[in-house]
This record gives structure tokens, sequence and C-alpha cells, in this order.
């Protein structure tokens, strides 16, 4: 069971005047898909930088199952805590699919042999199939592309997906294909999926929809 909570959290730019986010608190918890929506400029993106650990709010808390995250080796929080997707997919252009797959289970010190067979699995459960492994980044489209870097989040230890726009770049029937894996990661695998994103077609898809709007935030 992973919980993600946020207590309260104010953040404030360095130099400016107000906050950018406002009090804030919300809880994410395994087993549901949450959406997080609201006009740009409204916090969202600031909001999943400080989930993800790459800002530290100016109050209020963000602890994960309980602890503090800012108590840990952020490191280490963002390897075996939570795993990013991102609207640009990431994938390393020059390392195949299941390379990019394998790649953070190799730096975590797992052998190639065990990464590789876990990284093909980890592609199959997201729909590539064995031929398309071997291929480059640039030799996919961007729905594969999404997928493997889905895969890629998979193949760490982290229970808590974290997902910025991650159908930005995709069209519908790709768009819809993404949501219908996580929502399954999150239904049928017990994930925690919490994904900022302007398209409505996610939050209708999701258990869990928080709005925001001038850096504050409500349910529903």
């Amino acid at each position: 069971m992973a919980e993600l909570r946020l207590e309260n959290v104010r953040y404030r730019y360095k130099n400016a005047r107000i906050d950018a986010l406002k009090d804030i608190s919300a809880s994410f918890t395994s087993g549901g898909l949450f959406s997080i929506v609201g006009p740009s400029g409204s916090g969202k993106t600031t909001l999943l930088s400080i989930l993800a650990g790459l800002d530290t709010p100016i109050a209020g808390g963000v602890t994960v199952n309980g602890q503090n995250i800012f108590n840990y080796d952020l490191d280490y929080y963002r390897r075996e805590q939570v795993s990013m997707i991102f609207q640009a997919f990431h994938l390393f252009p020059l390392l195949t699919a299941v390379e990019n797959v394998c790649y953070p289970m190799i730096m975590n010190g797992q052998s190639k042999k065990e990464s590789t067979i876990k990284a093909a699995t980890l592609l199959e459960s997201v729909g590539i199939n064995a031929e398309k492994h071997k291929r480059y980044p640039a030799n996919l489209s961007g729905g594969e592309q999404q997928r493997v870097a889905i895969a890629r989040a998979l193949s760490t230890n982290a229970r808590i997906l974290l997902a910025d726009e991650p159908t930005g770049n995709l069209d519908t029937a790709n768009g819809n294909a993404v949501i219908d894996i996580l929502r399954k990661l999150a239904h049928e695998n017990n994930y925690c999926v919490i994904i900022v994103t302007h398209n409505l077609e996610i939050a209708d898809a999701s258990d869990v929809v928080y709005r925001m709007s001038d850096g504050m935030i409500m349910k529903g």
C-alpha cells in the first residue's frame, strides 16, 4: 500500500511576491487513478515537482507512507518510491526500446541478463511486441515511445507513478490506449497513478479529480 500526502503545502518562486501554491492538501493512494487538472499557470506543474521532490515547499509537508520525503535521500526517493512519465517521453535516442527499459535496473545493480528478461516482459505488458524491442526510439511511433516510457517507469521498485501530460503528444487513439494502460496499472496492479493533464478524457476516466486554480486546489 502506497500513500502520498500533501498537508497545507505552500510554495513561492524565488523573488516572487505571491505563493504559487497556497495551502495545498491532497492525498493519493494505491489502487487509484488521480488526475490534477486546471488551466496553464494554475500550479499543476509546480505541484508535480513538489510531489517528485524536485522542489521544496516553504511551508507544509509532503509524506510518503507517513514519512517526510525531504528526510529521504531524494535520489533514493525518486528511484524507489516514485517514477516519472513525461509528455516528451525522454527516451535515450541511442538505446533500443529494451535497453531504455533496462537502464534503471542496471543502474540499480541488476545484471544485464536479469534486466533484459524483465524489460522484455514489461514491454510486452504495455503492448510492445518482441519485434520492436530492438528498435530505436526514432523508429517507433509516438504512442509506442510513450508505452516504452511507461515500461521504463515500471522497471523500478516504485509503486507511485507521476505522469506529466502523458497523452499530450499523442493522437486520440494512442492517447486513449495510454489512458487505458494507466487505469489498469492502478486498478489491476495496485499502483498509485497521479496524472497532471489538460485532457478532460483523463479526468473522466479518473477515480479522483483535483482541480487547480490560482495555486489553490479542490476535489471534484
